[in-house]
């Protein structure tokens, strides 16, 4: 970093994410204090379809997102005049919804003559735990959430290298199958975790620990033998208690997540290890991963629930470090729905 970066002032950023069906908005200062953070959720519209629809999720976000950016402003007592940057954004997600977000950024962005940065969705996650607590690197992320499962390393701040990744269903989206299987209400992930604490993992499941030395995950082959069971146990007309079928598929997918976290730190020598994503307000989860480093020299930061499903706090900490080095995006900014971390 050079000396004009280091002298820059404190940043105030007003922060927009829309990448898939929550309305967000947030002030943050410094990267790593939240002065608003406004989420407009549109679970109840996408509910009884059973999962989000993106023509619906793009509508919606058209008829809040103006009022979720000025309450923002009014919880933060700023003004436009205060800030110091807009950030949005960028991808990956779904392309509408995407569009919404970033044109309501450049639009605010030209008309008050604010430079515009460029956000990353899933270091947008990752930098939610920048919001807890400060860092010491190198950092190992776990990250886990509808779309993604993958481990980064972040050698120094702003720097990812992908170790692992799922090659298949993301954990969060074999949630969701197997909520949907076991006829839980929609959105189905949170759902199951709270009939997993109902149950005990007495049912035997895969567990794909993959090759020896890979850090990268697979879910599908433990979604499928657990809507198997199920077929087979209802034309045999035997009944599986729900409970424990949901335990022992959380069993199985904390296990593979906290073990190859493990090692991945271990082997690469991180000072730290933090959760992000959505699946990362599983309770399972948090408690595992916490059993798992209690007696480690490495720290674990695990965000507040608030912080690990989408919204615009950790898109304006994240955008911190695009304000420092002046990486500013000019106003043909597009929506990318497959853009890529590294």
């Amino acid at each position: 970093m050079n000396n004009e970066e280091c002298n820059l002032k404190e940043s105030m950023i007003l922060a927009i994410e829309t990448s898939c069906d929550e309305t967000a908005a947030a002030v943050i200062q410094d990267g790593e204090t939240i002065l608003s953070n406004i989420v407009a959720s549109q679970i109840d519209s996408h509910k009884r379809f059973g999962g989000v629809v993106p023509e619906i999720a793009s509508r919606h976000h058209v008829e809040s997102i103006t009022q979720v950016v000025e309450e923002a402003m009014e919880k933060a007592e700023v003004s436009f005049e205060d800030l110091d940057a807009v950030a949005v954004t960028e991808g990956p997600g779904l392309v509408g919804a995407l569009l919404i977000g970033v044109n309501a950024a450049k639009a605010i962005a030209y008309a008050h003559d604010l430079p515009l940065i460029p956000v990353h969705h899933i270091a947008g996650h990752i930098y939610a735990a920048r919001l807890q607590e400060r860092w010491e690197f190198p950092v190992l992320a776990l990250v886990v959430s509808g779309g993604h499962t993958e481990l980064i390393l972040m050698k120094e701040e702003g720097e990812f290298e992908v170790i692992g990744e799922t090659r298949d269903d993301a954990a969060g989206e074999a949630y969701d199958k197997v909520a949907r299987t076991l006829n839980l209400p929609y959105p189905g992930g949170p759902e199951l975790d709270k009939l997993a604490k109902q149950g005990s993992p007495v049912i035997n499941l895969p567990i794909a620990w993959l090759e020896n030395d890979s850090y990268d995950f697979s879910f599908s082959g433990l979604k499928s033998a657990v809507i198997n069971k199920l077929h087979n146990a209802e034309q045999r007309g035997e009944t599986i208690a729900p409970e424990d079928l949901a335990a022992s598929f959380q069993q199985s997918v904390v296990t593979v997540l906290t073990e190859k976290t493990r090692k991945a730190a271990a082997s690469y020598g991180v000072q730290q290890v933090v959760m992000a994503g959505g699946v990362a307000a599983n309770t399972g989860l948090r408690e595992a991963m916490k059993e798992t480093f209690a007696d480690s020299e490495i720290t674990l930061t695990i965000p507040p629930l608030s912080l690990c499903t989408d919204n615009a706090a950790m898109i304006g900490a994240a955008a911190h470090i695009g304000w420092k080095t002046k990486t500013f995006a000019e106003l043909h900014l597009n929506g990318i729905p497959g853009l890529a971390l590294t």
